[in-house]
C-alpha cells in the first residue's frame, strides 16, 4: 500500500529566516511528515514581503530535527543557479541528512530570475533548459568526471566528490500536460498546486503523470505524487478569509502574472483584488471536517503527499490548529 504523507508548506515569500525556521520545527513536533520551503529571490509582494535562501535554511531545519522529510518546491536550477551548483548543495544536504532531503525543481517565474539580468524565454525555451539541467544533475549524481555538451550547459571532467550514501529523489513540478508527463518520466516524485478545479486534475494532469511514468517503465507507486493544499482554517471565518489577502497573487490569472517582474507590480495586481477573489485558491472553512471532506478529494484523485500551505500571519496557531483538529481525522482516512 503506497504511504501516505502530510506536510507543511514553509512559505519564504512571507516569513524572515528565524521566524521560518521555528514554524519548520514546530512542524515536526506537531506531527507532520515533511516540511517543503519556497525558494524566491523575491516575494510574491514588496511589503512585508522575505526571501531567504532556501538551501542554507534547508541546512538549518535538518539540524534542528530528527526525522521530517525536508525539500524545495520548487527551486529553479536554469538561470540564478548553474544546474552543477544545485548538485552540490543538495548533495551535500542528502549528506548530512540521510534519507531525509527531496530536491523539488520548476521551470521558473520571472521575477525571480529577470531582476539578475536574465532576458526571461519564451516556455518552450525554458523547458528544454529545465529538460537538460536535469539531465546534468542525474549525470554529475550518478557518473565522476562528467564532460557534457549540451544546448545550454557545458561540462569538463566535473565531479561531485561528497554523495550521499542514498540518493536523494527528485521531484518535478507541472502546471501542464507536456511538463506533466516528462515528470512522471524522470522524477520520483511530482509537484502540483490545488485549487485550480477537479477536472484539470483527472483529465489532464495526473494522466499525463501516469503516461510518463508507463514511459518510463515504473509502476504508479513508484512515484510520490505530491500536491500542495492551499487552506485557510481558523475558528473565524472572517479572519481565515482575510488571511488570504498576503497571497492575493495567487487569485491572478496566468496571463495577469506571466511576465511580471516586479513585487512591487505583483503585490498592486494582487490587492486589486476582491477578498472573495484572493481566496479562491483556498479551502476557506471554520469547520474541520469540512477541511478533511475537501482535502479528501485529492486523496481521492491519488495524490499520495499532501503540503499544507497556509496563508496567516499565526503560522504557531495554524500548525496547533491543524496538527490538533486535521491531522488526526485525515490519519484516520487513510
Amino acid at each position: 500500500m503506497t504511504e501516505i504523507r502530510f506536510g507543511y508548506k514553509a512559505s519564504n515569500e512571507q516569513f524572515a529566516p528565524t521566524e521560518l525556521l521555528n514554524y519548520g520545527v514546530m512542524a515536526e513536533e506537531q506531527g507532520f511528515d515533511s516540511v517543503f520551503i519556497s525558494d524566491h529571490l523575491q516575494p510574491w509582494r514588496h511589503d512585508g514581503g522575505h526571501a531567504p535562501f532556501a538551501m542554507t535554511w534547508l541546512g538549518a531545519l535538518g539540524a534542528r530535527t530528527e526525522r521530517i522529510t525536508m525539500g524545495t518546491s520548487v527551486l529553479t536550477p536554469t538561470f540564478r543557479y548553474h544546474p552543477a551548483i544545485v548538485a552540490q548543495s543538495f548533495a551535500t544536504l542528502g549528506s548530512l541528512f540521510p534519507d531525509r532531503v527531496v530536491l523539488g525543481m520548476g521551470t521558473g517565474e520571472a521575477m525571480n530570475e529577470a531582476p539578475l539580468g536574465v532576458e526571461w524565454p519564451e516556455g518552450k525555451v525554458r523547458f528544454a533548459r529545465f529538460r537538460e539541467a536535469v539531465r546534468v544533475i542525474k549525470k554529475l549524481w550518478s557518473e565522476d568526471r562528467v564532460t557534457f555538451e549540451g544546448d545550454y550547459y557545458q561540462l569538463d571532467r566535473a565531479t561531485i566528490y561528497d554523495k550521499p550514501s542514498t540518493p536523494v529523489p527528485i521531484y518535478l513540478a507541472g502546471s501542464g500536460p507536456a511538463a506533466t508527463k516528462y515528470a512522471g518520466r524522470a522524477g520520483d516524485g511530482y509537484i502540483t498546486t490545488s485549487g485550480k478545479g477537479a477536472e484539470l486534475y483527472t483529465d489532464t494532469l495526473l494522466p499525463a503523470v501516469r503516461t510518463g511514468i508507463e514511459l518510463s517503465e515504473r509502476k504508479p507507486e513508484d512515484v510520490d505524487m505530491m500536491i500542495e493544499v492551499k487552506v485557510s482554517f481558523d475558528h473565524d471565518l472572517e479572519q481565515a478569509m482575510e488571511a488570504t489577502r498576503f497571497w492575493g497573487a495567487l487569485g491572478l490569472t496566468p496571463e495577469q502574472k506571466h511576465s511580471v517582474e516586479d513585487p512591487v507590480e505583483m503585490q498592486r495586481l494582487a490587492d486589486a483584488l476582491p477578498t472573495e477573489a484572493t481566496a479562491k485558491r483556498f479551502i476557506v472553512s471554520t469547520d474541520p471536517d469540512e477541511h478533511v471532506a475537501r482535502i479528501k478529494e485529492y486523496l481521492d484523485m491519488g495524490f499520495t503527499h499532501l503540503v499544507f500551505h497556509a496563508p496567516g500571519p499565526d503560522q504557531a496557531k495554524f500548525l496547533k490548529l491543524y496538527g490538533e483538529e486535521i491531522l488526526p481525522k485525515l490519519r484516520a482516512l487513510v
